[in-house]
């Protein structure tokens, strides 16, 4: 019996001086757990009470975007076609029948949040943030024109309470620029080859903006209810079935909440983009899961708040002001949108930097004119000064670039990543280790997407304020504002 007790006393001594050597040699493997948490507001689970329905699709589609993250560290890319399916199935019984409280991220991929903690805890972060600024939207007792005041408040407490891990509120053109993703090894990975679940989280990623959007047009009153009773029917029989073929924004389907709330508004789409980068960086197999979380974490410290956010928050355009949220059209729908202009802009400011395989470029021989949708600007050479082949080959990157960014394998799209794509058309230009390696980024190309994003928007106005004096009123057939546009 003694013997017993020394060998159990023993093994518990070994594994707490394991627990501690590893907590001392590498910090990453002991990421400290503590646990996101609803404040105590006083508009708590408005939104739960109000919109049930609402509220419970919303752990659905967080059960998907949880569960997929388990799926691609744990499945061979090889079996890619299989897992989409099999997952995407579980994923519509889930929708069928959603769950009645929100599901953490770890409950649904326990070996991703052993892994990666401080993914899920910004992920469950944001989550929190959604549920209070939706708070702010459904209850009717707080006067329309104060909830800026009560969307400040709950920004507030987000950035108070998870100041080491908030993403930034800047736009998400600066962030994508500061992650520099596009000529990582994993880039476009799952949109093309997971793209049942891809779908699906496009159908999600207009769902949460036609959530905010709907109680904005509704009001405080029963066309709220309405609104909320018909986005929540166009995306079960709508959108679900036939999803965009690209990420909405929030500028695009909620402008006027962006305009009331830019912070929040630019920290959701910087969710939602990460999203997709780290199933990108997941279901890459030619990394460890020490290097994958590194390359992770290299992102999350780019997309995260950085002094002097704030000041960039106002910095976008909004290309439908007076949207109907629920006008489900082919501009809604089609694979051209914000996000395939803001990856074409990098696309053309990084080209310079690879001299197009051909060798280094003078700046003196760049054109730094104006850019129209679709056309290079920072570091562009001048069309005259181009031969043939440097023309056609910057066409097949930007045309490769498409084909990437809309889901599954297009015809003509080369296979693997958009870097395999870049290395196929233009097989003598060397990748810099910098850019390839998992955690690290170059600098120079960072600091070049930056300054061309400075060039052709620094100096745009800041999207004006919305006015919320007048009230959104249901007539008993439509709904109806007399507030004025700027």
């Amino acid at each position: 019996m003694k013997h017993s007790r020394y060998l159990s006393l023993l093994m518990v001594f070994s594994c707490t001086a394991s627990l501690a050597l590893a907590t001392a040699t590498s910090p990453s493997r002991a990421e400290q757990r503590n646990a996101v948490a609803h404040p105590r507001t006083p508009y708590r689970l408005s939104f739960y009470e109000r919109h049930r329905r609402s509220y419970r699709v919303a752990g659905a589609l967080h059960f998907a975007h949880s569960k997929l993250h388990d799926v691609l560290l744990l499945t061979d890319f090889e079996d890619h076609a299989e897992a989409d399916a099999e997952l995407y199935q579980e994923i519509l019984a889930f929708l069928a029948d959603p769950p009645n409280i929100e599901p953490s991220m770890e409950l649904y991929a326990p070996y991703t949040a052993r892994a990666t903690w401080r993914l899920f805890k910004t992920i469950d972060s944001v989550h929190l943030l959604h549920e209070m600024t939706e708070d702010v939207l459904a209850d009717a007792d707080i006067p329309w024109d104060e909830k800026d005041v009560a969307l400040q408040e709950v920004y507030d407490i987000y950035l108070d309470n998870y100041s080491d891990i908030a993403l930034s509120p800047a736009p998400l053109d600066v962030t994508m620029r500061r992650a520099a993703v596009m000529m990582k090894p994993y880039f476009s990975l799952t949109r093309n080859y997971y793209p049942q679940n891809n779908n699906f989280f496009y159908a999600a990623h207009w769902w949460h903006p036609a959530v905010y959007e709907s109680m904005m047009v509704g009001g405080n009153g029963v066309g709220q209810d309405v609104m909320m009773e018909r986005m929540d029917r166009m995306f079960h029989d709508r959108v679900v079935a036939e999803p965009p073929k690209r990420m909405i924004l929030s500028r695009e389907l909620m402008p006027r909440y962006s305009r009331l709330s830019p912070e929040t508004a630019n920290v959701f789409d910087n969710l939602h983009m990460l999203h997709g980068i780290t199933y990108d960086i997941f279901a890459y197999d030619g990394w460890t899961i020490e290097q994958k979380r590194a390359e992770l974490y290299r992102v999350l410290d780019a997309m995260s708040y950085q002094p002097g956010d704030e000041e960039l928050a106002r910095k976008f355009d909004i290309p439908r002001p007076d949207i109907d949220p629920l006008d489900y059209n082919d501009w809604i729908t089609s694979a051209d949108g914000a996000m395939t202009r803001i990856m074409l802009e990098m696309l053309d400011e990084m080209m310079p930097m690879h001299a197009m395989g051909h060798g280094e470029m003078d700046h003196d021989e760049m054109d730094h004119g104006e850019m129209d949708h679709g056309e290079m600007d920072h570091g562009e050479m001048n069309h005259d000064e181009m031969n043939h082949d440097e023309m056609s080959m910057r066409d097949r990157l930007r045309e490769q670039l498409r084909l990437k960014l809309t889901p599954g394998l297009q015809d003509g799209e080369l296979p693997g990543s958009f870097a395999d794509a870049m290395m196929q058309i233009m097989p003598e230009m060397e990748m810099s280790r910098e850019m390839m390696e998992p955690g690290v980024v170059s600098e120079d190309m960072v600091n070049g997407m930056l300054a061309g994003w400075r060039q052709k928007y620094g100096d745009m106005p800041d999207v004006p304020t919305l006015s919320m004096d007048v009230e959104p009123q249901w007539n008993g057939s439509a709904i109806v504002s007399d507030r004025p546009e700027p």
